[in-house]
């Protein structure tokens, strides 16, 4: 039986210089010991990310709904937030609590790519083994009942 055991998420940019500082500087990655010509490896906490160079393509920032990239667990989002927007962080969205269960908040990079951030909410939990399934059980004695699959 197959399984994955690691990831690392691509993104082009435009001036990895300019890319890499934010990532270190504003949203608090760490450069990874790798060399590689026109990349940069980047690492916090649990999350993996490559910066590739692509200073002649057509920039996230064009391409709409496209720019999208990610959500990304977190705990202690809402300090988290307030870190990154200290230190200049394109926010989109401030953090919110969503029907699904989930407080989520939405940045923009400078290049245009849009990360999403998000902690469950107290009460809401993942039901299935593994995490299988994605229907959400919430406290009832909150007022929150069961988010179908669906609505995630």
């Amino acid at each position: 039986m197959s399984r994955f055991v690691d990831s690392r998420g691509v993104l082009a940019v435009q001036d990895l210089a300019k890319s890499t500082q934010f990532y270190t500087d504003v949203l608090g990655f760490r450069r990874d010991p790798v060399d590689a010509k026109g990349w940069s490896f980047l690492s916090k906490d649990a999350f993996k990310l490559m910066l590739g160079e692509c200073a002649d393509e057509v920039p996230a920032a064009e391409v709409g709904n496209h720019s999208w990239f990610t959500r990304v667990m977190v705990e202690g989002l809402d300090e988290y937030f307030n870190d990154i927007s200290e230190r200049g962080a394109e926010v989109i969205s401030k953090p919110t609590d969503r029907a699904y269960g989930l407080r989520e908040f939405v940045i923009r990079t400078p290049d245009g790519h849009r990360l999403m951030f998000a902690q469950r909410l107290d009460g809401a939990h993942w039901t299935g083994a593994s995490g299988s399934d994605f229907r959400i059980k919430r406290d009832p004695a909150k007022g929150l009942g069961d988010a179908p699959p669906g609505q995630l």
